[in-house]
């Protein structure tokens, strides 16, 4: 059964050093204060095993050692506790569904319990049970979703009641309503259940973020066997990563401009136009599983976007689900802006107090207006800036007057301060590169050479 990649467990199974033990003490919900002296220790930390590593001299060392004793040391003394929102003092537990549960049971239990997502769970029944894990996958309400608008539209050309909501709708064909969840990971609709534990570090989550490519939450629980108690995404990373600011490492990189990196010409936005139908919109999306911009077919101008986190609306909205063959993305676009307008006074933290950060109505994500943009002259850590003020996981990269030249992922932006892989011939990303650069050294071969 999946739980975490070999390596990771290697790496996991270490003694505990003394700041660690310090963060079990502090305990796993710390404050504002405690995340402060967590970043500081980590940079002090960094700082002093950076100069032990100027004086490697002509000799080579391997990349894996030397990565291990300075950019790791960094990363590694950083508690998933100060990951923002990570653990939440009022968060409620995870929803669980069955792996042999059904589509719309899954669907009515994350909507219900307004959550993004949802921990599948395989109830072992044996006298090994308890010492079996019952988790063993993570799913997202926007994949079912997507899934089951694709299978509805296979099947219903036309409603067969004009009255009907998105869940009736599926209850009338019972072949994709009352398919398993089991089923589902065929589709690769799901995830294994990579979890991280509340004395885990920094490092971990952004190993897993970067090995595995389909992974957008990280869950966290307390021990071997223990259920979910929080979550990790990536913004959440980012937004602690913007917390190091003043590290020299992390300025080095994120101060320079979108232009430099191989994503911002590389990685092309989807594009929809703004008199095609919502459900056009939508059969894209299900596609790409990524934000699809919305531009105006006259001026090829950027108007809004489609994303996975609005596909509660259809629920919430029945009128908007039943006409969405008709609607335009236009109309589509102007009633969301509506809708967000509502929460005008919501704050965007991704840790508001007591806001759980996989609602699926989140006070603290919003919409309102354009969908985020960046120039390309702008630096990666005004993206990353307006990325979490936003909640948002892409922005689109326009020019001056609106069009659109590009998209950069939180995907993409971790992926450049994630370290290199456990293998040592695989130098690691620019974050890494950028460390040796600062000690007079550089990576070939698997071995880390002196500059001459």
């Amino acid at each position: 059964m999946l739980r975490e990649p070999a390596d990771r467990k290697a790496h996991i199974e270490k003694k505990t050093d003394p700041f660690q033990a310090e963060t079990a003490r502090i305990g796993g919900r710390a404050d504002r204060q405690g995340q402060q002296r967590s970043m500081e220790t980590a940079r002090e930390a960094a700082a002093s095993k950076v100069a032990a590593g100027s004086s490697c001299g002509g000799v080579p060392a391997p990349a894996g050692e030397y990565w291990s004793e300075a950019l790791k040391s960094f990363l590694d003394h950083i508690p998933i506790s100060s990951i923002p929102g990570a653990l939440q003092p009022t968060a409620s537990p995870a929803v669980e569904i069955k792996l042999e549960g059904s589509v719309l049971d899954a669907i009515g239990a994350m909507y219900g319990g307004n959550a993004a997502g949802a921990v599948i769970v395989d109830e072992v029944q044996s006298s090994f049970g308890k010492y079996v894990d019952r988790d063993i996958g993570f799913v997202e309400f926007s994949s079912i979703v997507l899934w089951a608008l694709e299978e509805l539209g296979k099947v219903e050309h036309e409603p067969k009641d004009s009255s009907s909501d998105f869940l009736s709708s599926l209850k009338q064909h019972p072949q994709i309503a009352e398919t398993k969840i089991a089923w589902l990971a065929k589709l690769f609709l799901w995830e294994p259940f990579f979890p991280v534990r509340t004395h885990d570090t920094l490092f971990h989550a952004m190993l897993l973020f970067s090995k595995h490519h389909r992974l957008n939450v990280v869950p966290v629980v307390e021990l071997m066997n223990s259920n979910a108690i929080g979550f990790v995404t990536q913004n959440a990373v980012m937004e602690l990563l913007l917390q190091s600011s003043v590290l020299e490492w992390l300025d080095k990189i994120a101060d320079r401009q979108l232009s430099e990196f191989r994503f911002a010409s590389v990685r092309k936005p989807v594009l929809v136009y703004s008199d095609q139908t919502l459900a056009h919109g939508l059969h894209v999306l299900s596609r790409e599983k990524m934000g699809v911009a919305v531009i105006d077919r006259k001026t090829n101008c950027l108007i809004g976007s489609i994303q996975c986190s609005d596909l509660y609306l259809l629920l919430d909205n029945s009128s908007l689900f039943r006409k969405r063959t008709s609607i335009s993305m236009e109309e589509f676009i102007n009633l969301n802006n509506k809708t967000d307008d509502k929460h005008s006074n919501a704050e965007n933290s991704s840790a508001c107090e007591g806001q759980n950060i996989l609602a699926l109505r989140n006070t603290g994500q919003q919409r309102r207006g354009l969908p985020v943009t960046n120039l390309k002259s702008d630096t990666l850590k005004q993206a990353m800036e307006k990325l979490t003020a936003s909640r948002s996981s892409f922005s689109f990269i326009v020019d001056e007057q609106g069009h659109m030249e590009g998209m950069v992922t939180t995907r993409d932006i971790i992926s450049v301060f994630s370290p290199p892989c456990m293998d040592s011939r695989i130098d690691g990303g620019t974050f890494f590169s950028a460390a040796l650069e600062q000690v007079g050294c550089r990576v070939e071969n698997g071995q880390m050479i002196q500059n001459s």
